[in-house]
């Protein structure tokens, strides 16, 4: 026979309600009935095939108007295959699904699946500049933040004009290596590196964007920006670039182009007219100065004896010894 007792007798008439702790199983027992029954209403279903809540919340987009990568790889495998390879692959890694995939950059592909028709879709290629770009600055805003105002994006050159975004083997996607890619618009100065003295770019040593940036800048040549006139110059032209004592103002003020030719020419130090002393008349010419009645300028003639600036005034962008720039101190 059975001697031990109940664990617990409850009474003719008790109401569970009363008992705390009994009370807390039963509810425990009930949420865990529940549970299953919400993660199946979460998890993909047809309203959602691809399980993107979070892509499509991130986009501004409805789930059911994406495909996902997979899909749009059926049809696109020459360009989905060698995706792994593409630096805007690493963002889908980092970033899960909310990261960059075909739909980020061609727009929700739901109606161009189902009906097969490219218009119902957005093709960089044949899309308008301002559309593109605006496009390509949804993410890379920060990195090119002035881009609106260059000479390129006013030229209503487009990014994917020098990026190939899907089959690019050059650094930063571009659809042709540095100069080759410049030259395909910039044939004018093409010539000018073929000069006697010349920068070395046809070479390799030198390239466009180590002056130039076509994203950043306003100016019309799209010259890098700096603090001081010129001063990218001076990254390699060290001698040169100061501070000095004794300045000479022109450099500050007019700039290396002043007397020289940036890309190459036909004189010796890429200077822009035949000799030193031609450039230098151009500011230190004897005219008069009306105000005192004085000669200003030059002070020798161009005898022989004469015939370089630079035989006395050798340190013409600047000296800590002299203020006329002489090999000796004044």
């Amino acid at each position: 026979m059975h001697r031990d007792k109940p664990a617990m007798q409850l009474p003719i008439g008790t109401v569970l309600g009363n008992l705390p702790g009994l009370r807390f199983c039963l509810m425990l027992t009930l949420g865990a009935s529940i549970m299953p029954s919400a993660a199946l209403a979460t998890s993909p279903s047809r309203a959602d095939p691809v399980g993107n809540t979070a892509t499509a919340q991130a986009r501004n987009t409805a789930p059911e108007d994406l495909v996902g990568a997979d899909v749009c790889a059926i049809c696109h495998k020459e360009v989905s295959s060698d995706f792994a390879n593409n630096p805007h692959s690493m963002a889908t890694k980092m970033h899960g699904p909310t990261g960059i995939d075909c739909e980020s950059c061609h727009g929700a592909g739901h109606a161009h699946v189902e009906s097969g028709d490219k218009a119902k879709i957005f093709n960089p290629a044949n899309g308008a500049t301002k559309e593109v770009n605006a496009k390509c600055l949804g993410c890379h805003q920060a990195q090119h933040w002035s881009h609106d105002a260059s000479a390129h994006a006013e030229g209503n050159v487009s990014c994917v004009g020098c990026h190939d975004i899907h089959h690019s083997k050059v650094e930063s996607l571009l659809k042709a290596s540095q100069p080759t890619l410049c030259y395909q618009c910039h044939a004018d100065i093409k010539p000018e590196f073929s000069m006697p003295f010349h920068h070395k770019v046809n070479e390799g040593l030198v390239q466009c964007s180590d002056c130039h940036d076509p994203h950043d800048t306003n100016k019309k040549k799209v010259l890098k920006p700096a603090i001081e006139q010129d001063a990218f110059c001076v990254k390699c032209h060290t001698e040169v670039a100061g501070p000095f004592i004794y300045e000479h103002a022109v450099v500050k003020t007019g700039g290396c182009t002043l007397c020289h030719l940036p890309h190459g020419g036909p004189n010796a130090h890429m200077l822009n007219r035949v000799n030193v002393n031609t450039i230098c008349l151009q500011c230190h010419s004897p005219s008069a100065n009306f105000a005192t009645l004085t000669s200003a300028g030059l002070s020798h003639d161009q005898a022989a004896q004469s015939q370089s600036c630079l035989a006395c005034h050798a340190s013409i962008h600047g000296s800590n010894v002299s203020r006329i720039f002489s090999k000796q101190r004044d």
